[in-house]
């Protein structure tokens, strides 16, 4: 596999770094020793400097080692200042700097037997071979250089020159051999480089065979050494290896994270400022070396001026004029690039971060379909577990049984809720909610919250009270679905930390303009309070306010995040106002469509009725064995026949054969799924209602279930009151008032 953009490393510049600044060991002109230690400290730090790519830095020192070479007429340590500065210029791409100073070199190499400095020479020229694509010219350029040098570091170097263009050959083993090798080295001078460079050459093999499970830990093998030692191209390198490598695996939490750290590595490395300082650096410095090289050629002129040597005299001016006209070209050459390459950073930046985030989203994407995927296949066993609880609860239990159970179907309830929960926050997340446009009364709604929660309310001694504003028209058009959940939540919660208190919901009209109506609610409590601390997290997922409350009141802690998701598709904000032992105000402002000219005639509430169920013949439709049971069990309760179909297509087969007062039809089936079979059902059976009972994913649309052909939609795990309700609703209200589905 091809390894992404921004990856610096098969080609280029990333060989370049590794060779940047090798060490001098060899043995110069006998001088003194202090100078000597002098000019390799300088190359020290260059070479430092080079491996945290702070190019103007390593630039600076090496300006102070040829400086002091030429003091000294030290010839070899001026001839491997030269292929340092080749090396460092090739790094910043500026081939044609690279090939006057690598120039110089050959010039001193011309006047004095230099073993080293040749090497070096050879060794840059396979680089730039490489870097025109000439491989195998390279490699054989990398073999004559081995052969004209044995000093370990430099040895080192070609090993790991070689093994990137092995690589690019696509010459995996011996590409590997090479990495191997450097893993454990004993460089005296880039020991820790050189294997961080070895681990991210395994990791890109690795990537390119398919293996991603080891190139993800040489990957992070490699960055724990470069964040180690400050090499930042290599953070960016392996970070973007390791997203990847993650990616491929599955572990997307993990390849999210690298590509944040990818990101913010590049913006330090990439950055405009930094890229400006390295480029005035490089250009100041080469400017100030070719004035030298003109002083040079000044001294020259006078003393062949003595020496009346006119005809060399005017070869030399006339040089120096054009080394002047070439200095004034490059200038405005410079100022021109810098203007080309500023434009050309900011379009590749614009990129880099539209890629990051198509990452980040690609990476949300997958979190949200495990998720959803998680949520849905909790819910078939969780079927199991309260689908069996009110069996046996039904089933006349002994007295020591029915504590236990009761705790059991408790429990089963919570998790269901968690559940949900969880779902619902996802959808909001991934943006698959979105609020419905119907005609609801707010008053009616508010009490049927409220009325629901009387129960919880009269456990904690609290009283629960409506301030409604009458002056809010009856029909609004809005979510009441929705909205119910909004109130469900901040009135739980309120009831929940206040005992022996009052809870009190405020509904009262702003304004009012033409149809359109702002509706203010607050949901208030004596309770315990919340401090200004909590206050700023109280609406994250799974805070409560402290670890002590989550053990003494319970709850996930996603009930406030849901209200503050909720409110977002209504272009709405809760707010919260609160103390320690004195209470909480959560309060917000809807802006709600009216219709003043309807007359309210419609009963809100929905009317249970006891239905007889007996002799009614009912299909199941599921692929679980133990759902089977369960739901057959739970008819047979109520003297109703059934039958069962494994799949869609034995479900097919039997609607066709025998007739039914309903059908129950699971969604999520092997081979035919529910919504599948029920169209095809459909085809020739327009009147049996389709039930759907099913365990809803993120990712399934109750719309779509209707389009199939479904009368009514019951979510598993369910309450076994709401399961009935829905059965005799569609079973005995198609006889009185039915109507063919189109």
């Amino acid at each position: 596999m091809n390894i992404k953009k921004p990856y610096i490393g098969l080609k280029g510049l990333t060989l370049v770094f590794l060779c940047l600044c090798l060490g001098i060991c060899s043995t110069t002109y006998a001088q003194d020793n202090t100078a000597q230690n002098d000019v390799e400290s300088y190359f020290e730090e260059a070479r430092t400097y080079r491996n945290k790519n702070q190019i103007d830095l390593a630039l600076r020192s090496l300006e102070k080692a040829a400086s002091l070479a030429e003091a000294n007429k030290d010839v070899k340590k001026l001839i491997d200042s030269y292929n340092m500065f080749a090396l460092l210029y090739l790094k910043l791409n500026k081939v044609n700097t690279t090939k006057y100073y690598w120039d110089r070199a050959k010039v001193l190499l011309n006047e004095v037997e230099y073993p080293y400095g040749d090497a070096i020479y050879k060794y840059i020229e396979a680089i730039l071979l490489f870097r025109d694509d000439q491989n195998f010219q390279a490699i054989f350029m990398l073999n004559e250089a081995r052969q004209l040098n044995n000093d370990r570091n430099f040895f080192n170097n070609i090993l790991l020159t070689e093994g990137e263009i092995y690589l690019n050959l696509e010459k995996y083993e011996s590409a590997t051999k090479n990495f191997n090798s450097l893993i454990v080295n004993t460089d005296i001078y880039e020991k820790e480089y050189l294997s961080t460079r070895a681990y991210l050459g395994l990791a890109s093999t690795q990537m390119k065979t398919g293996n991603y499970e080891d190139a993800a830990k040489n990957a992070e093998n490699a960055l724990r050494l470069a964040e180690e030692n400050g090499f930042s191209i290599e953070i960016v390198n392996g970070n973007s290896l390791l997203a990847e490598a993650n990616e491929n695996i599955g572990n997307y939490q993990n390849a999210l994270t690298a590509t944040r750290n990818l990101q913010t590595a590049k913006d330090s490395l990439f950055g405009i400022e930094k890229l400006s300082i390295e480029t005035k650096t490089a250009d100041e410095i080469h400017n100030e070396n070719m004035a030298n090289e003109i002083k040079r050629q000044d001294e020259r002129i006078e003393e062949l001026s003595k020496s009346a040597n006119r005809s060399e005299i005017t070869a030399i001016l006339t040089s120096a004029f054009l080394i002047i006209i070439s200095l004034l070209a490059v200038s405005l050459y410079r100022n021109n690039q810098i203007k080309l390459k500023t434009n050309a950073l900011l379009h590749t930046k614009n990129s880099e971060l539209q890629a990051a985030r198509d990452e980040a989203v690609s990476a949300m994407e997958a979190k949200t379909n495990f998720l959803s995927t998680v949520s849905h296949e909790l819910r078939t066993p969780l079927y199991a577990v309260t689908g069996l609880t009110h069996l046996l609860l039904e089933e006349n239990p002994n007295e020591n049984q029915i504590e236990h159970l009761k705790a059991l179907k408790f429990s089963g309830d919570y998790l269901l809720n968690f559940i949900n929960d969880i779902l619902h926050i996802n959808k909001i997340d991934a943006d698959k909610l979105e609020p419905l446009i119907m005609e609801f009364n707010l008053n009616r709604l508010l009490k049927e919250v409220i009325d629901s929660l009387q129960q919880s309310a009269k456990g904690n001694r609290t009283k629960l009270i409506l301030d409604y504003d009458e002056s809010i028209p009856s029909h609004l058009m809005s979510d009441p679905v929705k909205l119910s959940q909004i109130f469900m939540n901040l009135i739980g919660n309120a009831l929940k930390f206040t005992k022996n208190g009052e809870v009190t919901v405020k509904a009262q009209m702003v304004h009012k303009e033409e149809d359109e109506i702002t509706v203010y609610f607050e949901v208030k409590d004596n309770g315990i309070g919340i401090s200004k601390e909590q206050q700023e997290k109280i609406f994250d997922g799974f805070e409560q306010g402290s670890i002590q409350i989550n053990r003494e009141y319970g709850g996930t802690g996603l009930g406030l995040t849901i209200v503050k998701s909720l409110l977002g598709l209504f272009d709405s904000k809760i707010k919260l106002e609160s103390e320690l032992g004195k209470g909480s105000a959560f309060y917000f402002e809807l802006k709600l469509k009216c219709k003043d000219n309807i007359i309210d005639n419609v009963p809100f509430e929905i009317v249970k009725e006891d239905y007889d169920f007996k002799g009614l013949r009912i299909l199941i439709v599921e692929d679980n064995k133990i759902n089977q049971v369960i739901t057959k069990k739970m008819l047979s309760k109520k003297e109703i026949e059934a039958d069962i179909a494994n799949n869609g297509t034995e479900a097919i087969e039997l609607a066709k054969k025998n007739t039914y007062d309903a059908i129950l039809m699971d969604i999520h089936m092997p081979g035919i799924s529910g919504d599948e079979a029920t169209i095809e059902i459909r085809k020739f059976d327009k009147i049996t209602p389709i039930i759907a009972l099913t365990a809803i994913s993120l990712d399934d649309s109750l719309e779509v279930f209707y389009a199939a052909g479904c009368n009514d939609i019951v979510t598993k795990p369910f309450k076994p009151e709401v399961f009935y309700q829905k059965i005799g609703e569609n079973i005995f209200g198609k006889q009185t008032n039915s109507s063919p589905i189109a």
